[in-house]
């Protein structure tokens, strides 16, 4: 006869090598490169710092998972077959949307009261990434769509109270009757892509409003309250702003169906008709580039930083976890090669964090010369972080080993997220076309990113060998098959500029020689030379 073994003889062993669960931390306390260059920008930083407790508590945390777990629902029809087109969210996705909105994600910006509104929008960005990335694409809309407003001051008066509104409403129900509202954008169609002026959404006018009737391949956040799009009229492509919601009635915007995305899974993307759908229109007939392009451009802001906000989220646990895990009798930190894979690491997450930072400066002074320097920066700066961001994330991810690879740890919804704000308002190729172009076009703006650019000559040796081989190489604009590796030269040596103005002199000195200076491995840890000890401490 066999007898079961008592259930105390069922224990294996005692976990000691792995540690403890890290369900907090922080955001703004225990990360010394935020609070450098917000504090160096010049936000509020007593708002940030309850901003970054409160989303990096237990609870936010818990809330983030539960909003990626459980992804948005479509409800196309009512019990009784009348159309809906509503996104049935989990409470925890609302629970995230009200702590940004009312801490001043969309608002403080447009806020004469809060000191340096757009560089606390965006360390308000790059923290909530940490922990949700995908609410962050509803607030950061509402937040850009407010300078292109402007083009009509009946609409901006109606509606930007209510957008900059400290507050989050999900009632049905007209902008009239709300505390505040959300907008969203629906530019792209399925011919078109990136080229919105192929687009085949036509606009016929109706008394003081205009009827849409057309497909639109995304719309990004489609609960939105309002939408900004574009559609054709006699005198062409025209941007117009659609409420989602008229006096006793829906608009008729039907939802065909939500995108099945890699990551950003707690925002709702969706492909969307418009079916005889009243619209406004916004600037002139024939102007829809020229006036949207002003939301473009401040959503570029939140695609600048959000990469860092990634690249910290994921070094952070990488950090945490080689402090408190062993392996041949040593600690991992302790280990040389393991401190320069972080060491490598950490010098892109510092330099995207500050280039970001200094464009966010650029929008907050509204000086004729930083908004020209401001008009190629933020592209520059968004198109060397978000690629960098992916190969930065899957090397924290391989630093906790297994575990990096497991849903237990925000490392797989990091890595999801990574490559999403590179394609977001303009993919690689278009950014690059894009410096190409305000370079050769907007003389205020190519001199503004000269003179930064030669303001710290002769303060770095490897930084003005490296800048004069970009001016030797390129006395002029290269064509379009050298663009890519023009922009990143440029976007390297703005980082590395920033770096030298504002950095301690290990982080400066290291990027410059690494990312500038002599030839690098292609893989991170594989370069010499670094001061590990004063990197990583900038880790916190």
């Amino acid at each position: 006869m066999t007898h079961s073994p008592p259930i105390g003889d069922l224990a294996t062993h005692e976990v000691t090598n792995q540690p403890p669960a890290r369900d907090m931390a922080d955001l703004w306390t225990s990360d010394p490169i935020l609070r450098h260059y917000a504090g160096a920008n010049g936000a509020d930083q007593a708002a940030l710092s309850a901003y970054g407790a409160h989303m990096g508590s237990a609870e936010m945390r818990a809330a983030g998972r539960e909003a990626n777990r459980v992804p948005p629902e479509l409800l196309s029809f009512d019990r009784a077959g009348r159309r809906l087109d509503e996104v049935k969210f989990h409470p925890a996705y609302h629970d995230l949307m009200t702590a940004g909105l009312q801490a001043g994600f969309s608002a403080a910006p447009w806020e004469e009261a809060t000191p340096a509104g757009h560089t606390a929008h965006a360390a308000m960005c790059y923290m909530t990434s940490q922990v949700e990335p995908g609410v962050t694409c509803p607030m950061v809309m509402t937040y850009a769509a407010v300078p292109a407003l402007g083009a009509d001051p009946a609409l901006a008066a109606e509606w930007v109270p209510k957008l900059t509104a400290r507050d989050y409403d999900t009632a049905r129900a007209p902008v009239g009757e709300k505390r505040a509202v959300t907008l969203g954008m629906a530019m792209t169609e399925k011919q078109g892509g990136s080229d919105v002026r192929a687009n085949t959404t036509r606009a016929v006018r109706s008394g003081d409003h205009y009827r849409l009737s057309g497909h639109k391949w995304f719309c990004s956040a489609p609960m939105s309250d309002g939408f900004l799009t574009l559609a054709q009229t006699e005198e062409g492509l025209t941007c117009f702003l659609v409420p989602r919601w008229l006096d006793g009635e829906r608009n008729p915007i039907h939802l065909m169906r939500l995108k099945d995305k890699l990551g950003n899974r707690a925002n709702a993307s969706s492909e969307i008709e418009y079916h005889d759908t009243l619209a406004y229109r916004l600037g002139d007939e024939g102007q829809g580039v020229k006036t949207i392009i002003e939301m473009v451009h401040h959503t570029r802001l939140s695609t600048s930083v959000a990469p860092a906000g990634l690249m910290r989220g994921a070094l952070s646990e990488a950090k945490y976890w080689v402090e408190g895990r062993s392996a041949f009798q040593r600690r991992l930190i302790d280990q040389p090669m393991m401190r320069a894979v972080l060491a490598d690491l950490a010098l892109d997450l510092e330099g995207t964090t500050a280039l970001a930072f200094r464009v966010a400066r650029a929008f907050d002074a509204g000086t004729r010369e930083e908004r020209a320097f401001a008009r190629i920066a933020v592209a520059l700066a968004k198109f060397l972080g978000n690629k960098l961001a992916p190969n930065v994330i899957y090397e924290a991810m391989e630093c906790l080993g297994g575990m990096g690879y497991v849903e237990d740890t925000p490392l797989p919804m990091l890595f999801r997220e990574s490559p999403l704000n590179s394609i977001w308002e303009g993919s690689g190729n278009v950014i690059c076309l894009d410096v190409m172009r305000a370079l050769a076009r907007d003389d205020a703006a190519r001199e503004a990113v000269m003179a930064e650019l030669s303001g710290v000559r002769g303060e770095n040796p490897a930084y003005d060998a490296a800048f004069s081989a970009h001016l030797d190489r390129w006395p002029a604009l290269p064509d379009e098959g050298e663009a890519r590796w023009f922009t990143e030269s440029l976007a390297s040596l703005l980082t590395a500029n920033v770096l030298i103005r504002q950095a301690p002199a290990a982080v400066a000195d290291g990027y410059a020689a690494t990312r500038l200076g002599r030839p690098r491995g292609r893989v991170y840890g594989a370069v010499t030379g670094l001061d590990t000890q004063a990197i990583l401490e900038r880790l916190g």
